[in-house]
């Protein structure tokens, strides 16, 4: 079964917390700081793999998830970093963040490996906070939180030229003749339920292409009518698009070839764009000839006519379509928004700087909230237990403008100000 789209959960570990420790040994007064930093957490990658060939795996496996890195110590022993996990994907796999539909990348080829979520780094122990002004530091910063989202994962194949049509116009039959694909064919609509890929081998041509033959299209296809829509994301990779167009006669050619195009142009990747070969199939069938020429006097131009029943015209049509492959250029699918760095792609959200630093709510008099992701990230980071860390706190609510932004918001003094879980009162 090809399970070509599937939603998942991505979780990558929590960095582990510095410790808050002092040197304590006889006979060593003054021992001074010895909290430990805590480990990396795991990140969450997507590798590519030719041995798959479907999401299959993802369909019940619904959280790819990473272990947390373990917490500081004392003696300075520094916390162990958690195993990155990496995930096998098909070669083709495009992933998006479903939140808002962004593009994270596209695994297009053996061996892609895309970070989807990246782990926490590990806080700081109270020794990494020792300086010649800070002889007895007593804080420590806790570990940055991993990444949680839900992504999709969406196959699309990797063909360099697709089968397209109505259904029952010979496009399975076409693909077991020129490739060893064995789809299955029959006199009825739809035979086709998924794709199937086939490597032409024909002996007249000099080289080979990945050949598809894709579920039978119908008016509406576009918006969810038969079985194409769950299957047009495919056609997307590829270069050539082959067109067949029946000629036995039981729908007006030049009406079915247009309705195609259509469905093409409204599904919106630009399909419509694409080199197409228009091919007149079965012109084995009685009257087939004639129902050609006026086709073709419509079209303005010569169809290429083709009949799987006594193999004419297949040569020519798989000659044709390997040259034009040839003088295609590849179509990009999106405009990657990850970044491309030593042969790997990552993603990090936290590199994101559209989203504002906090906003502050007013549910009542005297209370204000303060809210927002990335100052709820960043209040995490920090070890309230000693009073040093409340004053790293407070020094960054002043940086960033909380007192400022508060007094605007009609703050005065003794409201109640909250931050998470941490309540103070407002003092001019």
């Amino acid at each position: 079964m090809l399970i070509d789209r599937t939603i998942v959960e991505v979780r990558s570990g929590k960095g582990g917390d510095g410790a808050l420790s002092f040197h304590r040994e006889k006979n060593v007064p003054k021992g001074g700081p010895d909290g430990g930093n805590g480990g990396k957490g795991g990140s969450v990658y997507l590798v590519a793999k030719r041995s798959v060939n479907t999401l299959l795996a993802y369909r019940h496996s619904k959280l790819l998830a990473a272990e947390d890195g373990e917490k500081g110590d004392k003696k300075l022993q520094f916390g162990r970093n958690a195993e990155d996990v990496y995930f096998e994907v098909p070669v083709g796999t495009v992933v998006f963040e479903e939140k808002e539909n962004k593009f994270l990348g596209d695994l297009n080829h053996e061996g892609d490996v895309l970070c989807v979520a990246k782990g926490g780094r590990g806080g700081r122990g109270n020794a990494a906070f020792k300086s010649s002004r800070i002889r007895v530091p007593k804080v420590a910063e806790n570990g940055h939180p991993g990444e949680r989202k839900r992504i999709i994962l969406e196959l699309k194949l990797l063909a360099d030229a697709a089968l397209i049509g109505f259904p029952s116009v010979g496009k399975s039959t076409l693909l077991n003749i020129v490739s060893r694909a064995s789809a299955k064919t029959g006199d009825y609509p739809f035979t086709t339920t998924e794709p199937n890929l086939g490597v032409v081998t024909v002996k007249e041509i000099e080289g080979q292409f990945v050949l598809a033959d894709m579920p039978g299209l119908v008016e509406g296809a576009s918006s969810g009518k038969g079985l194409g829509i769950a299957f047009l994301r495919h056609i997307e990779r590829c270069r050539v698009l082959i067109h067949m167009v029946s000629m036995d006669g039981e729908r007006d050619p030049y009406e079915a070839y247009q309705a195609i195009n259509e469905e093409l142009r409204l599904y919106g990747a630009k399909l419509e764009e694409r080199p197409q070969i228009v091919v007149a199939s079965k012109m084995d069938e009685e009257g087939a000839p004639e129902r050609k020429k006026e086709f073709d006097r419509k079209l303005g131009f010569e169809s290429l006519p083709l009949s799987a029943l006594t193999e004419d015209g297949v040569v020519p049509l798989m000659k044709k379509a390997y040259r034009l492959i040839q003088n295609t250029p590849e179509f990009p699918l999106y405009i990657a928004q990850s970044e491309q760095v030593g042969g790997m792609k990552i993603y990090d959200a936290h590199n994101d700087t559209s989203k504002t630093d906090f906003f502050i709510l007013h549910p009542k008099d005297h209370l204000f909230i303060i809210s927002g992701e990335k100052i709820t990230k960043e209040y995490g980071l920090y070890n309230l237990s000693t009073d040093q860390g409340v004053a790293r706190l407070i020094s960054y609510l002043n940086k960033i403008g909380i007192e400022e932004a508060l007094i605007e918001k009609g703050a005065v003094n003794g409201d109640t100000v909250q931050l998470c879980d941490f309540e103070f009162e407002f003092i001019l």
